[in-house]
């Protein structure tokens, strides 16, 4: 899965590289976003004609939902049932959106010691996650990041990765319908080459720790044991 992540650009930036109009208040960067926190994403409002860079909380809540608490439980959905599943289906259909991402964390576990590892492009562009969207109770926006099976070396730290976009796919993903096979396609072997895994510290373990040194790299916990890249 993926539970935490970093999001630093500002909203005038993420506006000039999703070519979108910002209609949210400055949320300010994160380097260790957690489950139920406010994020940006992109999405297509008819109101303003086209792409808008909005907030959400992230944790999708369906509309059946009576605690907003479930939304933590549902950060993530999987691309092989997204398409079928009560909850995710209807979004995944027509509220779909981006989730501007600087990078991800996971952790491989040895023994009693956990390594954090921070997957990121190694040119610094700009990660778009595949995301959909609903309102709860007509004045909650939240969402969930999908995530999809991981590949090559990334699946030596988890067995699970977001649902990586890249621009080329952007139009066809936030225009809703689709087939979903075409929309669900991992990233190529090439692209996955452009992703750094990076052994990060520790810190970023408690969700009240937050600033770019979190993302700095770091010598494992266990260096005989981590596999590293």
């Amino acid at each position: 899965m993926c539970g935490r992540y970093a999001t630093t650009r500002s909203e005038a930036d993420l506006s000039l590289l999703f070519d979108a109009t910002s209609v949210t208040e400055a949320l300010g960067p994160s380097w260790n976003v957690a489950p139920t926190d406010p994020v940006p994403l992109v999405r297509m409002s008819q109101r303003h004609g086209g792409r808008v860079v909005d907030a959400a909380r992230w944790g999708l809540l369906p509309p059946w939902a009576d605690d907003p608490r479930a939304g933590a439980r549902m950060i993530n959905a999987r691309a092989e049932t997204v398409a079928t599943s009560r909850a995710f289906a209807p979004s995944f259909e027509r509220r779909r959106c981006l989730v501007p991402a600087d990078g991800w964390f996971e952790w491989v576990r040895d023994g009693r010691l956990k390594q954090a590892f921070y997957m990121t492009p190694r040119d610094a562009s700009v990660l778009a996650f595949a995301g959909i969207w609903t309102m709860w109770r007509e004045q909650t926006l939240t969402c969930s990041v999908l995530t999809t099976a991981a590949l090559g070396g990334l699946a030596e730290v988890h067995d699970r990765m977001p649902l990586i976009l890249p621009r080329e796919r952007w139009p066809e993903w936030l225009a809703g319908g689709g087939d979903p096979g075409a929309l669900l396609q991992p990233l190529t072997p090439a692209e996955l080459e452009a992703i750094e895994v990076r052994p990060v510290r520790p810190d970023v373990g408690n969700v009240r720790n937050n600033g770019p040194h979190l993302l700095t790299a770091a010598e494992p916990v266990a260096p005989a044991e981590v596999t590293l890249f």
